[in-house]
């Protein structure tokens, strides 16, 4: 746990007592605050009152008293409305923050020299995250990672020289973040999601901005209109930008080209990754979380030898892009990360012939968007809340059934893809929706259909043969 000294003496409100919000409420009190907490659960107040916080209602709290209220990042700050307690805070002149706030003042009041690698972008930031850590560790580096993956951040071992933090952020956390200052940022990529929380994309777009126009060095996707407009705003300001793709070649920076990732400088072009082979960074989406990576790790002095090494031996993570093994010829993978269709863009673009499990709770457009990859459509397989709106999309273009559930879905697709003469057909749940109609988060329902295929009697793991 990072003990939060930077408020040593001084009393702190804490909202929302998740799994973040009782290590933040911890690491204060660990820290010399009085950390005074609320949540709108009673069995999470009970949980707080068990381990003797203190759980004065907010309503009775003087709060000229008060120098923060922390927020848990899934309480509404802004839109739809700000939550009570918000309106609490701005209304007596009290600032709200959050816990990677709290990390950012006191890595710079302890060691600001500790290296800092924060990670954003509408897609691929838990990928980018994972492996960074892990190509910094194969290098013998010590490193801490957190945030929206895995660990709180306030979790994680206090900050000393030589320890590197790899932070994943969601645009939650940054909008509670004003003075976030990282070593190396990065933004990879902007497409429409969360306008629940932040009303429009220009505010989506800016909340992202702020990662990367705070960091020593920025490095920014240039694959979309509007973080290419970011990388362009920041440099003006003065920043040190990056620019990575996964569609073209740059001058400057690293792209993603036929299996490689290339760095290129003024008068040279050098590969410093290949991906061939390496079923956890299959698909060209993998490539510009690969560049990302590689951009950052080379900005904190590893070299390309190091880097090509590390890569061989990294293993993925669930739910995204996850081969869960193979039966005769054909593969299953998991990518119930999936949930937008620019991410499941991401994974149809990455196989010919596809058995595609599809659906949930919608996001605004659907799979409209996706129309250009119906070619690989094999069939489609309809679960969830969306399955008629998914249907009227598909009518006459794909085939699909009306599944209900990933358990019959799987069964047809497994069917189906057993008769095709296809070299290796792909059994696909990717389902470009949120999980919320029939599972509580997209964990849950990737561990479904992963525990559903490893008990098809003959599959073999992982996909080897």
């Amino acid at each position: 746990m990072i003990p939060v000294e930077t408020f040593a003496g001084r009393r702190v409100a804490v909202f929302g007592l998740g799994g973040s919000g009782m290590v933040t409420a911890e690491a204060l009190r660990a820290g010399g605050a009085e950390a005074i907490v609320a949540d709108d659960n009673a069995a999470a107040m009970d949980r707080a009152r068990a381990a003797g916080l203190s759980t004065t209602p907010f309503e009775e709290l003087d709060w000229r008293s008060l120098s923060a209220l922390v927020l848990s990042p899934g309480v509404p700050l802004t839109h739809p409305k700000p939550h009570w307690s918000v309106d609490l805070a701005i209304g007596h002149g009290v600032p709200v923050i959050g816990d990677v706030e709290l990390f950012a003042r006191e890595r710079r009041a302890r060691c600001p020299e500790a290296p800092f690698v924060a990670i954003t972008g509408t897609n691929g930031k838990s990928t980018t995250t994972a492996l960074i850590a892990h190509l910094l560790r194969h290098a013998g580096r010590d490193v801490e990672m957190g945030g929206n993956i895995g660990r709180a951040v306030l979790s994680l071992d206090p900050p000393q020289p030589g320890r590197h933090y790899v932070v994943e952020c969601s645009s939650f956390q940054i909008d509670l973040a004003p003075s976030l200052d990282p070593t190396v940022g990065i933004h990879l990529n902007l497409s429409e999601d969360h306008l629940d929380r932040h009303g429009t994309m220009a505010n989506y777009a800016a909340i992202k901005e702020r990662l990367v126009a705070g960091a020593k060095t920025a490095v920014v996707g240039v694959d979309d209109p509007l973080s290419t407009a970011i990388a362009d705003r920041i440099e003006q300001a003065g920043t040190r930008v990056v620019r990575i793709s996964n569609r073209r070649p740059l001058p400057h920076g690293f792209y993603y080209e036929a299996g490689h990732v290339v760095e290129a400088a003024t008068a040279s072009a050098t590969v410093v990754g290949d991906l061939g082979g390496i079923s956890s960074l299959r698909g060209a989406h993998n490539g510009q979380n690969a560049a990302a990576a590689i951009a950052a790790v080379r900005a904190l002095g590893l070299d390309a030898r190091t880097i090509m090494a590390g890569l061989k031996t990294f293993p993925g993570l669930p739910h995204r892009m996850e081969l869960i093994g193979r039966l005769g010829r054909t593969l299953f993978v998991n990518d119930s990360k999936a949930t937008n269709a620019d991410s499941t863009a991401q994974a149809l673009a990455s196989f010919d012939r596809i058995y595609w499990i599809v659906g949930g709770k919608p996001k605004t457009g659907g799979i409209t968007s996706l129309e250009g990859f119906f070619p690989r459509l094999a069939k489609a397989y309809l679960i969830g809340v969306s399955t008629e709106e998914f249907a009227a999309t598909l009518e006459g273009r794909v085939p699909f059934e009306r599944s209900g559930t990933i358990a019959a879905a799987l069964g047809q697709a497994t069917r189906d893809a057993a008769a095709d003469g296809a070299a290796e057909p792909v059994v696909l749940l990717s389902p470009a929706c949120a999980s919320y109609d029939q599972f509580r988060n997209f964990e849950e329902r990737g561990d479904h259909f992963r525990s559903l295929v490893r008990d098809i009697p003959g599959l073999v793991g992982r996909g080897e043969r």
